[in-house]
């Protein structure tokens, strides 16, 4: 029973990291997700349907949402709603009004880009065999010997280190900024502590498989709490 409790009280404190970078506002008719969310609260929120925000959203699982998770709630631009509001603004207003309306569902339609950018290095040598797909993959896998040293890819801050996120094994979560955080799964070894701060290609694990079936680092970057593919912010090789 007491472990079951301290579990629940790490995964809380993994979640509350991932999330701590995601209080970036969010453009018109987008919602992001907050620790407690359900579709079906956010489409009684939004005065909408969990099928719509199933389909606006292209949600694979439903009840599967992640707190930083940034949601369409409003009708794209050529859906029923959208024409209908078009045609009015068109009918009062003339091409002017038409063409405003237009350019906010457009605007509404295209999810922020990350506003500010961040340098990394690569975590760890080794061949990369899987990359990031955004749903079944939300990083990329660097396959390596068991001892492989393991790198901070920016500087930051130590805001998790220890093994209570089932299916992560040793897993570490640096946070460099109001904005980006990285995390590193599987490691055989933790070299730094929750609250430590480390600099950009400081050696801070190593290596292995703890809760995998193979030697390799799975490593994510998240911006304001959501997934993004770390191979576009890192260096060729």
């Amino acid at each position: 029973m007491l472990t079951t409790k301290i579990r629940r009280l790490v995964c809380a404190a993994m979640v509350a990291a991932l999330a701590a970078c995601g209080s970036a506002p969010v453009g018109p008719g987008y919602y992001r997700v907050e620790r407690g969310d359900t579709l079906y609260k956010i489409a009684r929120s939004n005065r909408t349907s969990v099928e719509s925000l199933t389909r606006w959203n292209k949600l694979s699982n439903p009840d599967s949402l992640e707190v930083g998770q940034v949601l369409r709630v409003a009708p794209p631009p050529g859906t029923a709603t959208a024409s209908t509001g078009s045609a009015r603004g068109s009918t009062s207003g003339g091409a002017s009004a038409s063409a405003s309306s237009a350019s906010r569902s457009a605007a509404a339609d295209t999810p922020a880009a990350p506003a500010s950018s961040i340098s990394l290095i690569w975590p760890a040598t080794g061949n990369v065999v899987r990359g990031f797909d955004g749903n079944n993959s939300k990083g990329i896998d660097i396959a390596n010997a068991a001892g492989t040293p393991v790198f901070a890819a920016a500087g930051g801050t130590v805001v998790y280190a220890s093994n209570g996120l089932r299916g992560y094994g040793n897993l570490l979560i640096i946070k460099h900024n109001a904005d980006y955080l990285t995390a590193y799964a599987h490691n055989r070894s933790l070299l730094v502590k929750e609250g430590e701060t480390v600099q950009q290609g400081q050696k801070i694990a190593e290596m292995g498989d703890s809760d995998n079936d193979r030697v390799m680092l799975h490593f994510e970057l998240r911006y304001a709490g959501r997934s993004i593919d770390p191979a576009r912010s890192l260096p060729p090789r």
